[in-house]
C-alpha cells in the first residue's frame, strides 16, 4: 500500500496492527473461538496472570491452568453464552495464577461475528476486581462532589478558566454551572481575582499548598455592577448617622476557604498539568464574628489600660490626652476634642480647640490653643450636627470629592476621608465633641466603631469635667 505523502511506503500488516494495539491496552484481554480454543491473550493479561501469550494461545478453556478445574465449565459457559447474547455481558470469575495464587476480576465479554455475521467467538476484557472498584470510586466520588457536595468544586484549565463547576459553587458564584466555563475569573469577581489567579498559577509550578488559604473576594453581579457605586445606608439619620450623604464603597466582600490540588493526567510518562481542582467554603459569618470578638478584646484592654494610666495623671486635662492616645491605636489616626465656649449665644454652638493630635503627621495628643479661639466650623458641620443631636455621627469624603479639599473644608487634616463624632457629655451636660479622622487607607467607621467612640467620649468627658471644677476652686 502506497499513499501521496510517502509514496512507496509500507503499511503496518493487520496481524502486527493487532498485536500493538491488544498489547497496548490498559485491560486485559483474551478471545476464544466458538469451540472455546484461546486465540488471544495481550499483555495486561499476562501481568495479572502471570501466563504468557505463548502458555495461552492454543489452550482449551481455561480448566487446569486459568481456572480451577471445579469451575472451569460454569466459567467457559458463561463466557460462550455472550455468542448468543445482545450486547456485553459482566461477570466476577476467581482466576488462576501462574504461581499457584487465586485473583477475583471483572469481565466484560461480547460476541465476535464473523464475515457472515454469525458468532465465530467471544472476547473478554477483565481487570482485578479492586482495581475495578477504585476506578468506581474514583468516579463516584467525582460524580457526588459536583452534584451534592457542600462545598464549591471548581475545575480550573491551565488558562486559568473554568472548566467544570458544581452546583454548590455556582450559588456562591450567583450563576448557574454552564454559564461560567471558559469566561476569564475577571468576568466572575470583582474583587479577589489577583490573590486567586496568583494561587492558581503557583498550584499549577508548585504544586498543592500545606494548608488552605483564606481568600476575600466580591462576586460580580450577573448585570455587571459590582456595587462600587452604592452607598452605605446604615445609620442614615438620627444616633449613628452619616452627615453629608457620605456613602461607602465596593461590593459585598465574602471569606472563601479555599484549598488547591494540582491536577496530572495519569496516562502520560511525565505529569502533565491538567488544571487545578479549587475547593472552597463561605466562611465570611465565622471570620466576621472571629474578627469581631478579636476587636473587641483589644479596645477593651485598651479601655482598661487607658484608665489605669489615666489615674496616675495629676492633671485632668494630661488624662484626656491618655485617653485618646490609646484610643487610636489600631482605630483612627486622628482625634480633635472640642469644648464647647460657655459664653456660646443661645441656640448657636461654639466650640474651642482643647486638645489634638499633630495635623501634619499622627503622633501624641497635645493640648489645643490657650487663646480660646472658636473653630471656624460652618454650619451643618458633623462636629456641630454631633452636639446638635447629642449622639454620634459619622462621615466619609465619597469617591466624587477632590483629595484633600473635603477635610480642608471641614479644618481637618488634609488626609482624613473618615470621620466619627462623638458628644461629650457628663453629669447631663452636654461639654463638647471628640472627632476621630481616618485617612484613605483605612475602611469607614462602622456601627460598632461608634460604640467604642462612645465609650472613650465618656471618659474624656469625665476628664474635661474634673478639669474645669479643678480650675473652678482653685
Amino acid at each position: 500500500m502506497t499513499d501521496a505523502a510517502g509514496e512507496g511506503r509500507e503499511a503496518p500488516a493487520s496481524d502486527d496492527l493487532l498485536a500493538a494495539l491488544l498489547d497496548g491496552m490498559d485491560a486485559a484481554l483474551c478471545a476464544l473461538d466458538a469451540d472455546g480454543v484461546v486465540t488471544h491473550w495481550n499483555r495486561e493479561a499476562e501481568r495479572i496472570l502471570g501466563w504468557t501469550a505463548d502458555e495461552a494461545v492454543g489452550r482449551h478453556g481455561f480448566a487446569g491452568w486459568a481456572v480451577r478445574s471445579a469451575d472451569a465449565a460454569e466459567v467457559e459457559e458463561r463466557l460462550l453464552a455472550a455468542m448468543s447474547a445482545h450486547g456485553r455481558q459482566v461477570h466476577e470469575f476467581a482466576l488462576v495464577t501462574k504461581d499457584g495464587g487465586r485473583v477475583l476480576v471483572r469481565t466484560q465479554s461480547a460476541a465476535v461475528r464473523g464475515p457472515d455475521g454469525k458468532p465465530a467467538g467471544v472476547y473478554c476484557a477483565f481487570s482485578e476486581v479492586h482495581t475495578q472498584i477504585d476506578l468506581e470510586r474514583s468516579i463516584a466520588l467525582s460524580e457526588a462532589l459536583f452534584e451534592d457536595a457542600s462545598w464549591g468544586v471548581v475545575l480550573i484549565d491551565a488558562d486559568l478558566r473554568p472548566a467544570v463547576v458544581n452546583a454548590h459553587a455556582a450559588r456562591l458564584l450567583g450563576t448557574n454551572r454552564t454559564a461560567p466555563l471558559g469566561r476569564p475569573l475577571g468576568e466572575l469577581l470583582a474583587q479577589g481575582v489577583e490573590e486567586l489567579e496568583s494561587a492558581l498559577t503557583h498550584v499549577l509550578a508548585e504544586g498543592a499548598p500545606p494548608a488552605p488559604a483564606e481568600l476575600w473576594v466580591s462576586v460580580r453581579r450577573a448585570d455587571g455592577d459590582d456595587g462600587s457605586d452604592r452607598g452605605d445606608k446604615r445609620g442614615e439619620g438620627g444616633k449613628g448617622g452619616r452627615a453629608d450623604g457620605a456613602g461607602g464603597g465596593g461590593g459585598e466582600r465574602r471569606c472563601w476557604r479555599s484549598g488547591f490540588l494540582r491536577l496530572a493526567s495519569p496516562l502520560a510518562e511525565e505529569p502533565v498539568p491538567l488544571g487545578v481542582g479549587w475547593l472552597f467554603q463561605d466562611v465570611t459569618e465565622a471570620k466576621l464574628a472571629e474578627q469581631e470578638a478579636a476587636q473587641l478584646r483589644f479596645r477593651g484592654n485598651q479601655l482598661q489600660r487607658a484608665a489605669r494610666a489615666a489615674g496616675e495623671c495629676e492633671d485632668p486635662m494630661e488624662a484626656v490626652g491618655v485617653h485618646l492616645d490609646f484610643a487610636l491605636a489600631g482605630f483612627a489616626d486622628h482625634a480633635l476634642v472640642d469644648v464647647l465656649d460657655p459664653a456660646s449665644p443661645t441656640g448657636a454652638p461654639r466650640l474651642v480647640r482643647a486638645a489634638a493630635t499633630p495635623a501634619e503627621t499622627p503622633g501624641p495628643v497635645v493640648p489645643g490653643d490657650r487663646a480660646g479661639l472658636p473653630v471656624r466650623y460652618a454650619e451643618g458641620h458633623p462636629a456641630l450636627q454631633c452636639v446638635t443631636r447629642a449622639g454620634p455621627v459619622r462621615a466619609s469624603a465619597g469617591a466624587a470629592s477632590p483629595v484633600g479639599e473635603w477635610a480642608r473644608a471641614r479644618q481637618w487634616p488634609q488626609d482624613s476621608v473618615h470621620a466619627l463624632c462623638a458628644v461629650l457629655r457628663s453629669r447631663g451636660v452636654t461639654l463638647g465633641v471628640v472627632t476621630f479622622l481616618r485617612s484613605a487607607s483605612r475602611t469607614p467607621f462602622e456601627r460598632t466603631d461608634a460604640g467604642y467612640a462612645e465609650s472613650v467620649a465618656a471618659r474624656v468627658a469625665s476628664a474635661i469635667d474634673l478639669a474645669r471644677l479643678v480650675e473652678e476652686r482653685s
